[in-house]
């Protein structure tokens, strides 16, 4: 798999799990108020998502296979999203 595509999924990831982590990390009181917030919004993964999701589409819709690694970086994708949308599930609970 391209090392490049690689790089991308990881860099969305980290974008996401530090704003989760902090939060984790607040006092008791201001993380009710954080969790209340975070759990309506979610900007960044709704990003993610969106950005993947356009990513895919270009993929698939390229006129070459980017040497071989297409295919390959499609299914990462799909899996990406899979994660981001089971997390926002998760959330919800």
């Amino acid at each position: 798999m391209s090392r490049f595509f690689v790089s991308c999924v990881a860099a969305v990831f980290l974008a996401v799990v530090p704003a989760h982590h902090a939060s984790a990390q607040a006092p008791a009181r201001a993380q009710g108020t954080a969790r209340k917030a975070r759990v309506e919004n979610h900007p960044r993964i709704h990003s993610a998502i969106r950005e993947l999701q356009a990513a895919k589409e270009e993929l698939q819709k390229a006129p070459h296979d980017f040497g071989g690694h297409r295919a390959d970086a499609v299914q990462a994708v799909d899996r990406a999203l899979e994660q981001l949308r089971l997390a926002l599930q998760y959330d919800k609970k």
